[in-house]
């Protein structure tokens, strides 16, 4: 196991195929020079991906976090992923909702892609996990099939049965993507910081 933050990530997990753990990191917030760590992130990606960053080939983990057209190219990359994000500070569902809502939206605003379909679909994400507790160790995860442009996002927490929801608006989704793996706009700084080693290394070999 990959230890995040004391929380295990399993290295490998199988969707329809093996995806390996190449980055990880948390979101927290400092408030008073107080540090509070609200969850923890593994992204888990087909090892192929590093194919389709080529272009990239040498440069170092740091000048990879700074660039944000490389992230552009791992979200478009034709090839499975998965998030696997673990709570670390209890929270309402309806709280997270609202952070992945407000992400999204202003990512689609300023795109111009903020149209009625894109508002009904993400009403139904943000609804999704309103009725929800994130009590310590829940998990949600977000698939991304590789080639088609939906995610399927589900929630287990202990005690209860896994819930699911499938998100078909492609822009939606594309900012989901984008609001965990976009560079230096995503949400967890030391994901991105990982990712970036990992595939640096990775591009290296």
């Amino acid at each position: 196991m990959v230890m995040v933050d004391e929380v295990p990530f399993p290295p490998q997990i199988t969707t329809t195929k093996p995806l390996s753990l190449l980055g990880h990191g948390i979101t927290d917030i400092e408030i008073h020079f107080l540090q509070i760590k609200f969850t923890a992130i593994g992204v888990y990606l087909e090892p192929e991906v590093v194919g389709h960053l080529q272009q990239w080939k040498g440069k170092p983990g740091n000048v990879l976090a700074e660039d944000d057209n490389f992230f552009e190219a791992l979200i478009n990359a034709p090839v499975e992923k998965f998030l696997r994000v673990v709570v670390i500070k209890e929270i309402k569902g309806s709280q997270y909702g609202v952070q992945l809502e407000s992400a999204v939206r202003d990512r689609l605003a300023a795109d111009d892609k903020y149209e009625e379909e894109e508002e009904e679909a993400l009403e139904k994400v943000v609804e999704f996990f309103q009725s929800k507790y994130f009590k310590k160790d829940s998990v949600i995860t977000y698939h991304f099939p590789a080639n088609s442009a939906t995610a399927e996002i589900a929630f287990t927490t202990e005690g209860k049965e896994e819930a699911k929801i499938k998100v078909e608006n492609a822009n939606v989704v594309e900012m989901i993507k984008k609001w965990y793996l976009g560079g230096t706009r995503g949400v967890s700084a030391t994901t991105i910081s990982s990712l970036a080693n990992t595939l640096s290394a990775e591009l290296c070999k």
